[in-house]
């Protein structure tokens, strides 16, 4: 998707997000911590970008990508907004008939009466083959 010439990248992006750049031939990738650093435009160069918290509103973060020609004449900027969506599974882990978002007893399970622990009832069988 880099424009024809470029030679270069760099990577900008908003708090909420977090950019790796993974290069070809090595193991672990570099994390884009700011502006400033290019990296050569290589096959099997690729980003991976993340968001560890759920946006407060739609398109709130964002990564851009600039490209360079050779000698560092910038030549485009690809840009991609972002949406973290949020996601829960809220259970009754203390079975006392209310689901709590923050239970303490989402992370262990005990048997008994007393018990408690989220309860997975999985339907595994083929009703459509």
């Amino acid at each position: 998707a880099a424009p024809a010439g470029a030679v270069a990248f760099s990577v900008k992006h908003t708090d909420g997000v977090s950019v790796d750049v993974l290069l070809r031939g090595r193991a672990e990738p570099e994390a884009v911590a700011g502006a400033g650093t290019r990296w050569p435009l290589d096959e099997g160069t690729a980003l991976r970008f993340s968001m560890s918290r759920a946006s407060s509103e739609v398109n709130d973060n964002k990564v851009t990508v600039s490209f360079y020609a050779e000698g560092g004449k910038p030549i485009n900027q690809a840009g991609v907004f972002l949406t973290g969506v949020g996601i829960s599974l809220d259970v009754d882990a203390d079975r006392d008939g209310v689901v709590e978002k923050n239970s303490p007893h989402k992370a262990s399970w005990a048997w008994g009466a007393e018990g408690h622990g989220a309860i997975l009832l999985v339907s595994c069988d083929k009703e459509f083959p």
